[in-house]
């Protein structure tokens, strides 16, 4: 830092020259986006400055835990990394990341909607640029709709009322859905539709947080889905497991509530059911109402190991920029990216986009109002033990049968006590 610092400030002369890099600046990037080497590959190609060297250090946690390891150690780290939005705050309150607001990353706030963009920003200071999000809809079987006489709900108590159709039309062999108690990330979106705000946290006063993991929207969406679960109407496999894939191939669960990569997700997990899917806009807690909740979503940042984080910055904005048509073409096309960047959602590129699997429903016509109807959200820079304690406590309650809403009384606590070890000032 020392040795870039007095760099800046040289007066220029043959030594300074003699400095200069003689060929295009190397950026190393951590990613693990599906079908990325061709965005790679097509960045260097349209770049003779900078040259991307691409390292798939693992998806998720994975790479997390290899970050904070090289992080900690003071050397290994990448120049530019994939995080989910979840686990920005992490590394912010760590200050490993780079302001790339001093590197003109600020001019592209208005190319995204006022929730993503908060989601990587705090005032001028700019820690990422978002890529991707999960916007959330009901993917539903309309053969199956059809054959069991089901209409498509826009409540949740019609949603729960068409799930009851459905058990006695079908004999108890068909599910409404399937509720993956395994993925803090699906229920998180649940209740952010519900209004539910588990944590005030600014990293502008990284001291002090705020933490409600059972405010009352919360409890609403756990309350439901207890109920759906306990009355036969949602199965509980895990998701990712073949139980769970097998259940949207077969006609087990009529629908999926999934979030904007899902059409994607879906369609590699069950090719046999092609054609027979729709999407519809996720059901409302109150009729006529436009409340939407986000699974997924992920960025570019910048670490404090890049020997060039103006170049860094250059490659976090412009890889997945939202004048990168050829890049998001293969981005939307093969790797099922829901982007974030308002350009290329209003593209006819995207929202006229039809997709076979989906019987030539322009799908994109329902995530993208979602996505923009999505209202801001904070989250804690203990996102992994805040999962761990939703999951375990949620799984243990549909395991035993107890109280869901008790499980997340029972998280408050342990989030709390485990905040104040490790030195926050709850609120």
């Amino acid at each position: 830092m020392t040795a870039l610092a007095l760099a800046a400030c040289s007066g220029g002369g043959s030594d300074a020259d003699a400095d200069k890099p003689s060929g295009p600046v190397t950026v190393k990037v951590w990613a693990w986006y599906p079908s990325f080497q061709k965005i790679v590959d097509l960045y260097n190609s349209t770049h003779t400055d900078i040259k991307i060297e691409w390292t798939n250090a693992g998806a998720g946690q994975d790479e997390y835990t290899k970050l904070q390891t090289a992080l900690k150690a003071g050397k290994g780290a990448p120049d530019v990394v994939m995080l989910e939005f979840q686990e920005l705050p992490t590394y912010q309150l760590t200050k490993h990341l780079v302001d790339m607001g001093k590197y003109g990353a600020n001019d592209l706030k208005s190319q995204y909607v006022d929730w993503a963009w908060k989601q990587v920003s705090t005032g001028d200071k700019v820690y990422a640029i978002p890529v991707d999000a999960g916007p959330m809809a009901m993917l539903y079987r309309e053969d199956l709709f059809k054959q069991y006489g089901l209409t498509i709900p826009k409540t949740w108590d019609e949603y729960k009322a068409q799930a009851e159709k459905l058990k006695t039309a079908s004999a108890g062999k068909a599910f409404m859905t399937d509720f993956g108690g395994n993925d803090g990330g699906f229920m998180t979106g649940l209740m952010w539709q519900a209004g539910s705000k588990p944590y005030t946290y600014d990293t502008a006063n990284p001291s002090n947080i705020g933490i409600s993991v059972n405010d009352a929207g919360a409890k609403q969406v756990m309350t439901y889905w207890e109920g759906m679960v306990n009355s036969g109407l949602a199965d509980t496999k895990a998701y990712g497991t073949t139980d769970f894939y097998n259940g949207l191939g077969s006609g087990k669960y009529v629908t999926y509530l999934a979030a904007g990569w899902g059409p994607g997700y879906l369609a590699s997990v069950a090719k046999t059911t092609a054609g027979k899917w729709r999407a519809a806009p996720l059901p409302q807690w109150t009729a006529g109402g436009n409340a939407q909740g986000d699974w997924g979503g992920s960025s570019f940042a910048v670490t404090d190991q890049a020997k060039n984080p103006e170049a860094a910055t250059k490659v976090a904005m412009e890889i997945y920029g939202a004048k990168n048509t050829d890049a998001w073409k293969i981005g939307i096309d093969e790797a099922y990216l829901f982007p974030t960047a308002t350009p290329v959602l209003e593209s006819d590129a995207f929202l006229k986009k039809k997709y076979d699997f989906f019987g030539g429903q322009t799908v994109n016509d329902v995530f993208v109002p979602a996505y923009k109807a999505i209202l801001p959200f904070s989250w804690s820079p203990f996102n992994s033990y805040n999962f761990n304690q939703l999951t375990t406590g949620i799984n243990g309650a549909i395991e035993k049968k107890t109280s869901w809403t008790a499980a997340l009384d029972t998280a408050q606590a342990n989030v709390t006590q485990y905040a104040t070890q490790q030195g926050f000032k709850v609120q």
